[in-house]
């Protein structure tokens, strides 16, 4: 999965480049020439103490480069909002998949939205908001409420009409994390399996590698390929990246040694 900021503020510093419609397909459709099979579109950053953005706004990022990327290519598109109304806009623009890092606080109509349009959604595990979640990191334990508070959004899709086909969870990797509890969900990815569902992981150029390798963002390259192998390893099924010529090598290159011929 491709990240495309339509973001000023990105903590990854990629959303730094011409904001039209035409550069952001272009920029999407490199990553794709480049192994990526879906495009995840954001317009709200979601870093630590972010400032929310308004409805107006963030259709004004969005939509069109939605609705442009769709016309110029079949590959999968992800919108990452939690805005019930944006999720409208994106599915009837021809988004597939609506990435929501707040998969734990979930609405009838943002449901009745992804049932009705047969889209996937991802739910994310986060607490609090961007503003606060560094403030509710203690858990009692660290797997076992992450598990049981994505199972709670899980069925809360599935008694919406949700198909499980159509659900992919997220740990939320900085989140609501410390950087230990990061190193321990990925140590542990395979706790999530008994979710039955698919398991998405995005690490890519966070703040816990620069913790430990005590580098900014231009320098978390070969520590964000270290957390895709790892999670592949332990199980992921799809991961989310800023750097996809690389990461793409860095999975495939995993792929070829955890798959049994």
């Amino acid at each position: 999965m491709g990240v495309v900021n339509l973001t000023p503020d990105s903590f990854s510093g990629d959303g730094r480049r011409a904001q039209t419609p035409a550069a952001n397909v272009q920029f999407a459709l490199k990553m794709v020439q480049e192994g990526a099979d879906l495009i995840d579109i954001g317009g709200e950053s979601t870093r630590p103490g972010a400032k929310p953005v308004s409805l107006k706004e963030e259709i004004r990022r969005v939509i069109p480069t939605v609705e442009l990327l769709r016309k110029k290519s079949p590959t999968f598109i992800s919108v990452d909002t939690y805005k019930p109304e944006v999720v409208e806009r994106a599915l009837e623009a021809g988004a597939d998949i609506i990435n929501n890092i707040k998969g734990t606080v979930l609405t009838k109509s943002f449901l009745g939205l992804i049932k009705d349009y047969g889209a996937a959604i991802v739910l994310m595990h986060m607490r609090g908001t961007p503003q606060t979640m560094q403030s509710h990191t203690q858990y009692k334990d660290l797997m076992g409420d992450i598990t049981a508070e994505l199972q709670k959004s899980v069925e809360k899709c599935l008694s919406a009409g949700i198909k499980s086909d159509r659900i992919i969870v997220d740990p939320g990797i900085g989140f609501s994390k410390t950087a230990e509890q990061n190193l321990e969900i990925l140590r542990q990815l395979r706790h999530f399996q008994k979710l039955n569902l698919p398991v998405l992981v995005g690490t890519s150029r966070k703040s816990f590698i620069g913790k430990i390798l005590d580098t900014d963002v231009s320098g978390r390259l070969w520590g964000t390929a270290a957390t895709v192998a790892v999670s592949i390893v332990n199980g992921a099924h799809l991961v989310r990246v800023h750097d996809v010529k690389a990461m793409r090598q860095t999975a495939d290159m995993t792929d070829a040694i955890v798959t049994a011929p």
